[in-house]
């Protein structure tokens, strides 16, 4: 007897239902596997809700809560106090101790700047570095503080590293400030050609930062490029 032949409709029709059956078969071979894996998967979500839900987001208003008077101080230049807190209120080294980052990542920003404002340079470097907003803006000047603070440990070629960071980082007229401690941290270290090439880069790259209502209004750049020949 001749082996019937058959058509495409019929071979798809064949192969979809072997596909299903070795399906059905994987499922029943295989179903206490499966129903374990889905039970874990759920319990994991049921613990990340928990979590979040009843632990995280609390964590989170209470440290948002007690960082208010902590950035009053700051904001008032009370430096010591913004880090130390007093007795009625946390200051930003208690706040990171207890909540971290649960705080938000301004945290780091108020803290690092304090210890600048505070000559403590070496802390000031390590909390900085470890802001990481997503504003570009601010995480440049946090970068930019990072320099300063190095520029007071005397470690003029990190300082420089820093600012240049900071100024790739704004990319707008504020790099020009950026650009401008560079050389002037470079030219302070004896390193004129870095200097010359930093002033020249901000004034070329950003000349209306010291035009008019520009961020360095009033600053002569040409003295600053000018005064590298003397």
């Amino acid at each position: 007897m001749a082996k019937k032949t058959l058509s495409g409709e019929e071979m798809r029709q064949q192969n979809v239902a072997e596909a299903v059956s070795k399906t059905e078969l994987f499922f029943q071979n295989n179903s206490r596997l499966i129903y374990t894996c889905v039970g874990i998967i759920l319990g994991l979500a049921l613990v990340i809700f928990l979590y979040t839900r009843f632990y995280l987001i609390p964590k989170r208003a209470e440290a948002k809560a007690e960082m208010v008077r902590a950035e009053q101080w700051f904001q008032g230049g009370e430096y010591e106090l913004a880090l130390a807190g007093d007795d009625n209120f946390m200051g930003f080294e208690e706040i990171l101790s207890k909540y971290g980052a649960k705080a938000g990542k301004s945290v780091y920003m108020y803290a690092g700047l304090s210890y600048l404002h505070t000559g403590e340079y070496e802390q000031a470097v390590k909390t900085l570095k470890k802001y990481n907003g997503k504003d570009n803006i601010l995480l440049a000047r946090a970068e930019s503080a990072v320099g300063d603070a190095y520029v007071n440990l005397g470690e003029t070629a990190k300082a420089v590293k820093w600012y240049l960071k900071a100024a790739k980082t704004s990319d707008n007229e504020l790099s020009a400030g950026y650009l401008v401690k560079a050389g002037t941290a470079a030219e302070a270290a004896g390193d004129k050609a870095s200097a010359l090439k930093y002033y020249t880069r901000a004034k070329e790259e950003h000349p209306e930062a010291f035009q008019y209502q520009g961020v360095l209004q009033g600053t002569d750049i040409d003295k600053y490029i000018s005064r590298i020949g003397e």
